[in-house]
């Protein structure tokens, strides 16, 4: 019976060097970010301070705190000869991350490799973030099916967080947070009901950024999809970067079960009142921190 966040990223020194060790895209320069598709980012050093960001959880009252490779920057997406290093780096720093942290695990989406998730996955990693742009349609399932197969084995979940943005590079800094990261989510959201669902029926998974508001759009669906309307319960949308007016409008068209906390920090500040003031915050507090959460991650009430 804890308090959890589902989405937070810290970059531990193993992942720092690792991408300052780089040339091409993605890379750290000091601490400056160098992307494919968007401008070059700089981050500030204190936010991926461990022993700084432990003391914010707590303040935060989190008993966990689920870190994850932050996708965008496409390790992902790479070779396995240039993934492996930097997912490596990425494991065993956050595998060494201090209390209250906890981290997903990161696998290749190019090469797939599930005995090398395995191993990542045996050092006590809650469940795999896959890119969603890697679970976009038809042929992403079937590429992905051996790491989402090796979830359902171990009944462990799958979070789908937005991957590397197209095309942002020439617009303004905040173009692909609106645009690319969104429709990602919006396209996953009803990827995984077309061609997820029905090849893994026992997967938990959950969508970062409220899916891209893609549950809003259930009257659309009702009208123009399949004609099925009644909400997945193994199916979870996380807060991060929404307030109370999108967190309400989901909780209408999912339930108050669906959904879990999750703040994005460091590039987002979790809500001030954990019931995101959706009818006074001590009735959502238990559902999106505590018991939404343990449902999410190990299936049970």
């Amino acid at each position: 019976m804890t308090n959890v966040d589902v989405h937070q990223h810290l970059w531990s020194p193993s992942l720092v060097a690792a991408l300052r060790a780089r040339r091409e895209p993605p890379y750290l320069d000091g601490w400056t970010l160098y992307l494919d598709g968007e401008p070059p980012y700089g981050l500030p050093p204190a936010d991926h301070d461990a022993a700084r960001r432990a003391e914010l959880a707590a303040t935060d009252g989190l008993g966990l705190a689920l870190v994850s490779l932050s996708a965008p920057i496409g390790v992902e997406w790479l070779p396995a000869a240039e993934a492996r290093p930097l997912l490596d780096a990425y494991h065993e720093g956050a595998a060494a991350l201090p209390a209250p942290f906890g981290a997903w695990a990161a696998a290749c989406v190019r090469d797939i490799d599930a005995k090398a998730t395995a191993d990542y996955l045996d050092l006590g990693f809650a469940g795999l973030q896959l890119p969603a742009d890697a679970l976009a349609d038809a042929a992403g399932y079937a590429r992905c099916a051996p790491l989402l197969e090796l979830l359902e084995e171990r009944d462990l979940p799958l979070f789908v967080h937005p991957g590397p943005a197209a095309g942002g590079s020439e617009g303004p800094g905040w173009w692909p947070a609106m645009v690319p990261y969104v429709q990602q989510m919006h396209a996953a959201w009803f990827a995984f009901r077309a061609y997820g669902r029905p090849r893994h029926p026992r997967l938990r998974v959950c969508f970062a950024l409220l899916a891209g508001l893609a549950p809003l759009h259930g009257e659309r669906f009702a009208a123009r999809g399949d004609g099925r309307t009644e909400p997945d319960p193994l199916v979870f949308v996380e807060t991060s970067s929404y307030g109370p007016r999108a967190v309400e409008s989901v909780v209408r068209a999912l339930g108050v079960d669906a959904v879990v906390q999750g703040s994005d920090r460091p590039y987002a500040e979790p809500p001030q009142h954990p019931g995101h003031g959706l009818g006074g915050a001590a009735a959502y507090a238990f559902p999106f921190r505590i018991a939404n959460p343990r449902r999410l991650l190990t299936g049970k009430e």
